[in-house]
């Protein structure tokens, strides 16, 4: 089989095609046969090693695809089930290892590269609306970066619970994309703070460094802010006194893994996931899809915002 290794930590040029034998399952795992893997921007975190890794690694957090073996003590998974998976690495291969209790099923009505692409952004975005703030009817919420594969996504589901939607963007086309998903009002990153300054009940910011300030504004008295990502490069320290003088803020720092950790609560996230995409609830736009030997020319896309949606590579 083939994967992407990572041996040293820096650019995408550290993204090695290889060949590797195929693997074997050990206790309580299947290997899949991968449809598709998703491109986050934890995978480029991973790379670098701004998250870092034992090396060498195969990086890759989502995927999706059939399974073709399975290892002893595995009962509730078989050979022939499709399955997909998130915040588990090494999905950048064309055989993934996988902890037979991580993979969840995926439907008949969902094809695997919409699963692939559905899960990692998919149940970040139905956990900071359903969990880490219970979005309700007449919330008015700001989501950044609206026409990326988490802003539109978040703007489906914050929409679905009844709130008015507000979302930035770079670009006359990336508006666009932003009012498909259901945005009511677009704003540029320059002017965003000053048009919302203290109306905000939750700010779902995954930008960080050059949105996080003005987010703060936004917010109404005891509002919230999650920031859950930092495309733009990390949010310096902050003086908790600056929550206060914003009205009795509340700042959050949640990442996926910790929303899913029990089983059930992970099977709930992707059953109301993939039951949204079946009923046509939820639109997943994948609009870019990279055999996997290219993964590199995939993070530079991503990195360098060349790209609006998901990002798949396929193997």
């Amino acid at each position: 089989m083939h994967a992407i290794i990572v041996s040293a930590q820096g650019g995408p040029e550290v993204l090695e095609y290889v060949e590797r034998p195929d693997p074997v399952p050990g206790e309580g795992e299947v290997v899949v046969d991968v449809a598709a893997s998703g491109v986050n921007f934890i995978d480029i975190y991973h790379r670098s090693g701004a998250y870092p890794l034992p090396l060498p690694t195969t990086i890759g957090s989502e995927g999706a695809g059939t399974v073709s073996a399975v290892g002893p003590g595995v009962r509730d998974v078989a050979v022939g089930n499709v399955v997909a998976w998130a915040s588990v690495l090494g999905s950048y291969t064309e055989k993934a290892v996988v902890p037979a209790n991580r993979v969840v099923p995926v439907p008949e009505g969902v094809p695997a590269e919409v699963a692939a692409a559905a899960m990692l952004q998919g149940m970040t975005a139905h956990y900071l609306t359903h969990s880490t703030y219970k979005v309700r009817e007449g919330d008015q919420v700001l989501v950044h970066a609206g026409a990326g594969g988490m802003g539109q996504l978040l703007i489906q589901l914050a929409k679905l619970k009844g709130a008015k939607v507000y979302t930035t963007v770079s670009t006359s086309e990336k508006e666009k994309l932003a009012r498909a998903a259901g945005a009511d009002e677009v704003l540029g990153y320059d002017d965003f703070a000053q048009a919302l300054s203290g109306k905000i009940d939750v700010v779902y910011d995954g930008v960080g460094k050059a949105t996080f300030d003005g987010g703060l504004e936004a917010l109404r008295p005891r509002g919230l802010m999650a920031l859950y990502g930092a495309a733009s490069g990390p949010v310096p320290p902050i003086d908790p006194q600056t929550l206060n003088k914003q009205g009795s803020i509340f700042l959050t720092r949640p990442t996926l893994v910790h929303y899913i950790a029990a089983r059930d609560e992970l099977l709930q996230r992707a059953s109301d996931l993939f039951g949204w995409i079946s009923s046509g609830q939820l639109t997943i736009n994948v609009s870019h899809r990279y055999p996997l030997a290219q993964a590199g020319q995939a993070h530079e896309d991503l990195a360098a915002r060349r790209t609006t949606g998901k990002l798949l590579l396929i193997p």
